[in-house]
């Protein structure tokens, strides 16, 4: 069972969300929270697996939560689910260690999925959001040689993992691609992450796509 945290100012938002997720298998809403400070305290009282989280919050914002979620040793994954979708947003939520990033119209049968693929560890941002992302980050200046750089920290088949995740590719999907077990390629990204000292798999992909491998 995925436990889910709502995290969302509009206590109409976070009924719909409560109702649709309570219908969806192997997922259950522990708690609710309505500023980031309360997702904070409903994450030591609940261990969420997931939080969905919105930007624009009284107190204590989504991205300031985010990152101070993340930063624990054991932190639950973060989606964003917003209706702010600007360049700025995204990249700060990104950085900040969110794992995936929604808007407010996707359907629920795409948020479910997108709850599904995250607690498995698969990063997961709408497609036009990940359009503007790949642009955005290219052009920015340095980038490309900041993340060659990085990358050429990683040994060969770190760099073909690294490759896989950012064209989307699940762990099992890698294994396969790569003839090697799925407990060797969960190994690659934990050393990936560490050599390269990101949080998750989402800002693997942001890295190789500065680097223009994708």
């Amino acid at each position: 069972m995925i436990r889910v945290l709502l995290v969302d100012d509009d206590a109409l938002v976070r009924a719909g969300l409560s109702m649709m997720l309570d219908g969806a298998a192997g997922i259950a809403v522990v708690a609710e929270a309505a500023d980031g400070q309360e997702a904070i305290t409903a994450t030591d009282a609940h261990a969420p697996d997931i939080v969905l989280m919105d930007l624009r919050m009284p107190r204590v914002d989504g991205i300031t939560a985010t990152r101070r979620l993340r930063a624990r040793s054991r932190p639950p994954e973060v989606i964003v689910l917003t209706t702010f979708d600007t360049d700025e947003n995204v990249l700060h939520a990104l950085r900040a260690g969110a794992a995936g990033f929604l808007l407010k119209d996707t359907s629920p049968p795409q948020i479910v999925e997108a709850i599904t693929r995250v607690a498995a560890g698969d990063p997961i941002l709408s497609p036009r959001i990940t359009r503007r992302l790949m642009e955005r980050t290219v052009a920015q200046a340095g980038a490309y040689e900041r993340a060659r750089a990085a990358l050429a920290a990683l040994t060969p088949r770190e760099h073909e993992v690294a490759l896989a995740i950012a064209q989307g590719r699940t762990n099992a999907d890698i294994a396969t691609d790569l003839a090697m077990g799925v407990t060797t390629v969960k190994a690659h990204v934990s050393s990936i992450l560490t050599k390269l000292g990101l949080d998750n798999r989402t800002q693997i992909a942001l890295l190789a796509h500065d680097a223009g491998l994708t």
